[in-house]
């Protein structure tokens, strides 16, 4: 099948390289012409495992093509992909003036009968929107949803072994297309209408928020009366009913997915004039969440925070990827340097340029002389450094340890303080 990719991000290239190990043919359209010479020598712009290998068994078949020109890609695509950024607006809703631009770049270009599928998260209506705009441009073509539901770090793999493909359309052609593009993946298919399949996304994503949400509340009592978290949610995670899945205590979730998309449907709840008071819960106690891990570090430099030096390990929002977009870890530095601290930071695989933070070469690099050592993602490399090591870099004698990677009673046999989160 003949394909095409607006957007070479992170569901973009996934979705591409896909598409293209499955035996279709895909072009991708990526308007930063250094991001496609790149693509096209084979190197990913970003990490995540396993990425750069599918593209270039792409590259090599030539089933897999990138070109800085939108329009030179969707020519004869049966099947075109949006994958650009829907960023949160002021208001909280997603803000669609990428896609619309995308759009009225491509409409007069695109064939008869094609098929345009909204792999960006988009509001609830927005295929009866912009199919109104194609039925008034370019009256072949039909617009549907098809949601992402990658998890960065497992992208490839979410790709190739889903939980399930949902089809947002009303047009059984359209359908029984996506149907056939997906034929090598074996997964349930929803086809559903385009307003319930953009729900699925949001409602996945928000849900999904609660639980971390959850857990770190419980988290927050079980310090409060004196139980350990961890027990906790272990015993409660063996309920098939519950799970173990993201019923994990940390500093709240981040990323380009959660924090948006739950303040997005909250957006669209108020906007259908429901109150969803819930969700509104879940994004204050999560907001509130960084802030406790906050003073949890300054609790820990008793002459002040004011010209400390604190050794962070980790800047991306979770173990496992290069982002840093709304990454709690990123926020913590950020709050911590506004207080005064020079924080010396380390992470395997992100990177940022934050007046007061110092990028380091290692994690013990980014121990030494520290007042406190903050743990803000969960890289199971840091699992491995010799804490004697660490122990003895450092100036001061606590570590917070926001993810509870680390054993407390190994940390506290070295003389140190150790503070986790419900522990």
């Amino acid at each position: 099948m003949e394909v095409a990719v607006i957007g070479a991000g992170y569901v973009g290239l996934v979705q591409a390289a896909g598409l293209a190990s499955l035996g279709h043919r895909v072009r991708v359209g990526e308007n930063n012409p250094e991001k496609v010479e790149l693509l096209r020598a084979g190197t990913s712009p970003i990490y995540e495992p396993d990425l750069e290998a599918i593209l270039g068994e792409g590259l090599a078949t030539g089933l897999l093509s990138f070109e800085a020109s939108n329009q030179a890609v969707v020519g004869g695509a049966e099947v075109v992909f949006i994958a650009v950024p829907t960023p949160q607006g002021d208001n909280g809703a997603a803000n669609m003036s990428i896609v619309s631009a995308v759009l009225d770049e491509i409409a007069v270009k695109l064939s008869e009968s094609t098929l345009v599928v909204f792999k960006s998260t988009v509001p609830v209506g927005s295929v009866a929107k912009y199919q109104q705009y194609f039925d008034e441009r370019n009256p072949g073509v039909t617009v549907l949803s098809n949601p992402e539901f990658l998890r960065e770090g497992s992208a490839v793999s979410d790709f190739f072994h889903p939980d399930r493909i949902v089809i947002g359309t009303a047009n059984q052609r359209a359908a029984e297309l996506m149907m056939e593009l997906y034929r090598g993946l074996d997964a349930p298919v929803v086809v559903t209408d385009p307003i319930s399949s953009e729900m699925v996304k949001y409602g996945s994503n928000a849900y999904l928020a609660t639980r971390i949400t959850f857990a770190n509340a419980m988290a927050n009592l079980a310090e409060a009366v004196g139980a350990d978290v961890r027990d906790v949610l272990l015993g409660m995670g063996y309920d098939r009913r519950i799970g173990h899945h993201f019923l994990s205590p940390g500093p709240g979730f981040g990323g380009s997915c959660f924090p948006k998309d739950t303040r997005a449907l909250v957006a669209i709840a108020e906007q259908a004039d429901y109150d969803f008071a819930l969700l509104k819960g879940v994004i204050e106690v999560n907001d509130e969440q960084r802030n406790h891990i906050l003073r949890k570090v300054v609790r820990a430099v008793p002459a002040g925070i004011d010209g400390a030096i604190v050794g962070q390990w980790g800047l991306a929002f979770k173990a496992g990827t290069d982002d840093t977009r709304d990454s709690p870890a990123v926020e913590l530095a950020i709050d911590l340097t506004g207080l005064g601290a020079r924080v010396r930071a380390f992470d395997p695989r992100a990177s940022i340029d934050l007046d007061g933070v110092e990028l380091v070469a290692d994690a013990l690099e980014a121990a030494q002389g520290a007042d406190v050592l903050l743990i803000a993602t969960e890289w199971s490399d840091f699992q491995a450094v010799d804490l004697r090591q660490v122990r003895d870099a450092m100036s001061g004698s606590v570590i917070v340890d926001a993810r509870n990677i680390l054993d407390p009673d190994a940390v506290r046999r070295l003389g140190m303080e150790y503070y986790g989160v419900g522990r």
